[in-house]
């Protein structure tokens, strides 16, 4: 099975590498039409200490760092009740480290990818779109002084304090509206977040915990807009160095507390079942004063699984979350079992990423919960490549 599930992974990550290539030709074969330009390769910048923020220009594109998103989930409800999942998310992903003295807009600096997606709990379904371009005028970009970011009709763009997110993939539809109820999040050493031992292995990693959120979605062609309300949680992360090589993948959580507080949680598995001593965790209070936790004082269960009728990966599908120092104990299931995305044409990696929701104790009470799984490497290692 394993086997199987390498020969997969290995045909999304030739395709991924495939167009990467072809864009890469046409830099050398078309250097008139501003695809190449002389200029010294530079090196990365690399994630090797905190650094001073600068908002709202941080919430911008970081070109000098290989690899950057911006990743939006959370959890609507409609009039009736009916509850729905959603991800947005854009990745930059950088060809070259320097930019040429004349700056010619069709210069090919990066590769811009995205994922849409959204869960209907009431009809059992899960389905998402996925896009990649190179950066250029009316294809796809970021702007470095402010949130903007867009691929082709997708985008998340923030005005004052307010994002508003747009994606259509037929018949998928979203255009919602995205208020931060707590101040931003600043996760591990002042938004330095480790993910290994090795020199720059870690990102600069942000989070809107807690989003009001209000718009409309839509789930069939021509089906109503649905007018929804619910909380979203937008992260930012960039870096050049995450994953080595002996590390599989991630189990990330990102879950709002019924009782106002909000917990996110990431375990990097490394090759042979032991989980990287750098996985980590924060907690966001009501107040929005956050609290920083390492791998010890974090514990991880897998309760149930699942097995993928479509790559044959065997996810984990029900889980217990214990932080002690925070009296949270929570048990959390997905919200359908089959929230799997197998991005051919973009990231190449194959994920399960999904709504997800809970009940258990927190400060020693009952609480419920909701919130976003991502989980990655199930499918074929992942390490070395983000």
């Amino acid at each position: 099975m394993r086997t199987a599930f390498m020969q997969v992974t290995s045909k999304m990550v030739f395709k991924l590498s495939r167009t990467v290539v072809i864009l890469f030709l046409m830099a050398v074969l078309f250097p008139h039409h501003g695809f190449c330009q002389t200029q010294p390769e530079g090196e990365w910048a690399e994630a090797l200490q905190p650094r001073t923020w600068n908002f709202p220009r941080d919430h911008g594109a970081h070109p000098e760092y290989q690899t950057e998103w911006w990743y939006f989930t959370g959890n609507l409800n409609d009039k009736s009740g009916s509850r729905f999942g959603y991800q947005l998310t854009f990745f930059r992903f950088g060809i070259r480290p320097a930019m040429p003295m004349n700056i010619n807009p069709w210069y090919l600096r990066d590769l811009f990818m995205g994922h849409f997606a959204i869960t209907e709990e009431a009809e059992d379904r899960f389905r998402f779109a996925e896009k990649i371009s190179r950066g250029g005028p009316g294809l796809a970009g970021a702007d470095k002084d402010r949130m903007h970011v867009w691929l082709f009709n997708w985008s998340a763009h923030m005005e004052g304090s307010t994002i508003h997110l747009k994606a259509e993939e037929a018949p998928l539809q979203i255009d919602l509206e995205l208020s931060p109820l707590k101040p931003l999040v600043f996760h591990g050493n002042n938004g330095l977040s480790t993910k290994g031992e090795g020199t720059g292995q870690a990102s600069f990693y942000t989070s809107f915990t807690d989003l009001e959120t209000e718009g409309t979605i839509r789930v069939s062609k021509n089906g109503p807009a649905i007018a929804v309300k619910g909380k979203s949680w937008f992260d930012q992360e960039f870096g050049s160095n995450q994953l080595s090589e002996d590390q599989e993948g991630w189990d990330w959580f990102a879950l709002h507390l019924s009782d106002g507080r909000d917990l996110m949680v990431y375990f990097i598995r490394k090759k042979g079942g032991l989980l990287e001593p750098a996985s980590s965790g924060t907690l966001v209070e009501d107040d929005g004063s956050s609290h920083h936790r390492s791998l010890q004082d974090i514990s991880l269960k897998v309760l149930e699984e699942w097995e993928s009728p479509q790559s044959g990966a065997l996810y984990p599908s029900q889980w217990r979350i214990l932080v002690p120092s925070f009296g949270v104990d929570l048990k959390v299931t997905p919200l359908i079992p089959n929230q799997e995305l197998i991005t051919t044409d973009s990231t190449g990696i194959v994920y399960w990423e999904g709504a997800v929701q809970g009940e258990g104790r927190s400060n020693d009470k009952q609480v419920s919960s909701e919130g976003y799984v991502e989980l990655t490497g199930y499918a074929g290692s992942i390490g070395g490549i983000f």
